[in-house]
């Protein structure tokens, strides 16, 4: 939804500049109808299987947008009570709601179980007893699918590969079934389904089907026991442009492929999380300063690695644009913030036209680890969210203030 009219950068029909004049800078600025359209590219392959779109909040959970999902008909892939309690604020059904994550807390376990919600993905066979033991305790049955490590590759940055031989994500995958034959005898457990998700910005449809393939094995292995497999959570990880070019799958491909995979009773749950919400979601900021040093050029701007720490964490390629397009010649440029560190940058050795002080500049596609990952690293205060729809803009998250930054300090 970003588009240039007469050399000026909009977002959906709202100018970028009348947004950083308006609400300052740095901000996060989020087009509805991109994740309306993204989402929907989801609900509308799934409509021919009963399932769920589970939305993976740990990308981004602001209240706004979570809000939107659910008028939208997602459900919500939660990674920490915190995030349930997220959720459940913006008003998911927390029939909807999933819980994953390799470290449950009893108190979260119990949060989760009072709030009545979906079912568990279950990470590890002492996990799986403290379920059962809370789930006895307060006199519920928890549903539950085990998360099985297929050991696939996805071939996507090391950081964000989970279903790879070694990462401590999901049951070993020699012990699927094992899992299953225990938590058939627990009391207070319903076995509901399965779950693999083997990592993220995944490209090709190899590990995919791969993964399900093996997936498959086990459910045929689980059921030969007389246990019954309703739901295959077949997680996230699609993958987006971030770069022009890059070829990216589609939930229709996705799906297309995963489904004939598996008997035709099945119903199926999906995660998504980046390719609902990153190309939707950009970062304006503005240039502080420029400078020349050692032969090198920089934009210093506004935004941080705290803001954004994509690019130092995983080494992230994020497409930088002025909001007005010039004739200006371009120059190699390190696009850098102002944080105390040699690994704050948003770019390195970008070809930008020459911009002035007090431009703006975004730095796309950030729409996804981007405010969710955000930190008050030195003591700088947590960004406006903003909502676009349309020709109209809405604040979904106030700028903090230096006085928020004491809020629970003694």
């Amino acid at each position: 939804m970003l588009q240039f009219k007469k050399n000026v950068l909009y977002i959906e029909q709202v100018k970028l500049s009348d947004i950083a004049k308006k609400y300052g800078t740095s901000t996060y600025v989020y087009s509805k109808n991109q994740v309306i359209n993204n989402f929907e590219n989801y609900k509308k392959t799934l409509c021919s299987k009963d399932g769920l779109i589970c939305f993976a909040c740990k990308t981004n959970s602001n209240g706004g947008i979570l809000n939107l999902l659910v008028k939208l008909g997602a459900g919500a892939d939660t990674t920490s009570g915190g995030e349930i309690y997220r959720c459940l604020k913006a008003g998911f059904n927390p029939s909807k709601i999933v819980y994953a994550g390799v470290g449950k807390t009893a108190e979260e376990i119990e949060y989760a179980l009072k709030s009545k919600i979906f079912m568990f993905n279950v990470e590890s066979f002492e996990e799986l007893d403290a379920i059962d033991k809370i789930a006895s305790k307060i006199k519920v049955k928890a549903k539950i699918a085990f998360r099985i490590n297929p050991y696939v590759d996805p071939d996507t940055h090391s950081y964000i590969v989970t279903g790879k031989k070694g990462t401590k994500f999901g049951i070993p995958y020699e012990n699927a079934v094992k899992a299953y034959l225990i938590a058939k005898q627990k009391k207070n457990i319903v076995i509901t389904g399965i779950h693999s998700h083997i990592g993220s910005q995944i490209l090709d449809i190899g590990p995919f089907k791969l993964a399900a393939q093996k997936i498959k094995k086990v459910i045929d292995a689980v059921e030969k026991n007389g246990i019954k497999i309703e739901y295959i959570n077949c997680g996230g990880g699609l993958g987006i442009e971030y770069e022009k070019g890059q070829k990216v799958l589609s939930p229709k491909r996705l799906m297309s492929e995963i489904f004939p995979i598996f008997d035709k009773d099945k119903k199926f749950i999906f995660e998504p999380g980046r390719s609902i919400i990153a190309n939707a979601g950009h970062l304006l900021t503005k240039v502080i300063y420029r400078k020349v040093s050692g032969g090198k050029s920089f934009l210093i701007v506004n935004a941080g690695m705290n803001d954004l720490i994509r690019p130092t964490l995983y080494e992230a390629y994020h497409e930088i644009v002025p909001v007005k397009k010039t004739s200006a010649k371009k120059v190699k440029t390190d696009v850098v913030g102002p944080i105390c560190e040699s690994s704050d940058f948003m770019g390195k050795d970008r070809m930008l036209p020459v911009v002035e002080q007090g431009d703006f500049l975004l730095v796309t596609c950030a729409g996804a680890y981007g405010s969710a990952m955000s930190s008050e690293y030195n003591s700088r205060p947590l960004l406006a969210e903003v909502l676009v729809n349309g020709n109209k803009s809405t604040l979904i998250r106030k700028r903090a203030s230096y006085s928020d930054l004491l809020l629970n300090e003694i």
